[in-house]
C-alpha cells in the first residue's frame, strides 16, 4: 500500500470518527433543541426546520474545539430560531383569522414534568407570543430549561448584564398574564369530560356552570376551514357557540379525550375524519378560554407523539 493511499484511508476514518461524535451529540441533544424551538415559535414545521438547519451548522464544527456540545447546540439552535421567530411573525401579520400553536400529540412523560407540560400548554404559548423575540428567547432558555445568564448572552449576542434584564423584564410581563394557579392535568381532564358532556346533551345551563363570565373561545381555521375570525367573548355566547355547532353536526361529530402539549385536550372528528384539538384554560374551577385549531396544516402531529425534553 503506498503511502498516499494510507494517508488517504486516516484522513476518511478521522472524517468518519468526527462524524459519528458529532451525530451522537446531536441525537442525544435533539429532543431539548426541538423543543426549544418549539417554544419559541409555537410551530412544529418551523421548528423541524430550525433543527435542520442546526445540524448543518453543526456537521461543520470541528468537535475537539467544542468543550459543552450541548451550550454549543443550544446556541445554534436559539440563533437560528430567532431567525425563524421574525420571519414568522410577518407570515402572522397576513394571517386569516386568529393565530394557534401547533398543536403537538406527547408522551405522558411530558405530563409528569409539570413545569415543561405548563411551558408547552397553548395558553403559556400565546402568553409567550406578546413576548419580543429576544425577550421570549431569554426566557425560554432560563425559566423553563435553566441555561445560565452568560450562555444565553451568546445565543442572543448581549451581555449577561442585559440579558439579566431582560428575563426580569420578560418575568414579570409573564407573570401577569399567565395563569394564576396551577391547574392538574385532573382537574382540565374533569372540565374538558363536564364540558363534553353538556354539549353533547345541549344542556346549556350545565355548559354554563362550567364557564367563567368573561371566557373567551378562539379558533384557528387559517383561512382553509371555517372558524370564529375573532374571539368570542362571554360565557352566554361561548356556550350557545358550541350548542349550536353540535345541533348543526350532531351525530356527525366525536371528541375523545388525548394528551397534547403536555395536557388533556380533545380530538374531534367530523364523519370519521380529524376535524380539530379543543384545548382549555382553566382558572378558580371554571374554563376561562378554549382554543380551537382546525387548521389541517397544523394538525399533522396529532397521530403520533412527539418527543420533548428539557
Amino acid at each position: 500500500m503506498s503511502e498516499r493511499t494510507t494517508d488517504s484511508s486516516r484522513s476518511a476514518a478521522a472524517d468518519e470518527g468526527r462524524t459519528s461524535r458529532l451525530t451522537e451529540a446531536f441525537v442525544t441533544h435533539r429532543n431539548l433543541l426541538f423543543t426549544i424551538a418549539y417554544e419559541m415559535l409555537g410551530s412544529a414545521a418551523d421548528a423541524e426546520d430550525v433543527l435542520q438547519e442546526t445540524w448543518l451548522r453543526w456537521v461543520g464544527v470541528d468537535p475537539d474545539t467544542v468543550r459543552e456540545p450541548r451550550a454549543y447546540l443550544v446556541r445554534i439552535t436559539t440563533r437560528q430560531a430567532l431567525n425563524h421567530l421574525r420571519t414568522l411573525g410577518r407570515r402572522k401579520e397576513s394571517y386569516v383569522g386568529p393565530w394557534l400553536p401547533e398543536p403537538l400529540l406527547t408522551a405522558p412523560d411530558v405530563a409528569e414534568d409539570v413545569e415543561l407540560a405548563e411551558s408547552v400548554s397553548t395558553a403559556m404559548l400565546l402568553v409567550l407570543e406578546t413576548l419580543t423575540p429576544t425577550e421570549r428567547a431569554v426566557f425560554v432558555l432560563r425559566e423553563v430549561f435553566d441555561v445560565e445568564y452568560d450562555e444565553i448572552a451568546d445565543a442572543v449576542d448581549k451581555t449577561p448584564v442585559a440579558v439579566r434584564q431582560i428575563a426580569h423584564r420578560a418575568r414579570a410581563h409573564v407573570a401577569a398574564r399567565r395563569p394564576r394557579e396551577s391547574v392538574s392535568a385532573g382537574q382540565a381532564r374533569r372540565a374538558l369530560e363536564a364540558f363534553k358532556l353538556a354539549v353533547e346533551t345541549g344542556d346549556l345551563q350545565g355548559l354554563l356552570d362550567q364557564l367563567a363570565p368573561n371566557v373567551v373561545a378562539m379558533g384557528d381555521g387559517g383561512g382553509i376551514k371555517q372558524a370564529v375570525l375573532r374571539p368570542v367573548v362571554g360565557a352566554e355566547k361561548v356556550a350557545r357557540l358550541f350548542i349550536g355547532g353540535m345541533r348543526k353536526f350532531g351525530a356527525q361529530m366525536s371528541a375523545e379525550l388525548v394528551q397534547v402539549n403536555g395536557g388533556p385536550a380533545l380530538l374531534t372528528r367530523l364523519d370519521g375524519q380529524i376535524d380539530g384539538i379543543l384545548s382549555v384554560r382553566v382558572e378558580d374551577g371554571l374554563v376561562t378560554a378554549f382554543y380551537y385549531v382546525r387548521n389541517p396544516e397544523k394538525l399533522s402531529r396529532i397521530q403520533r407523539e412527539t418527543a420533548m425534553s428539557r
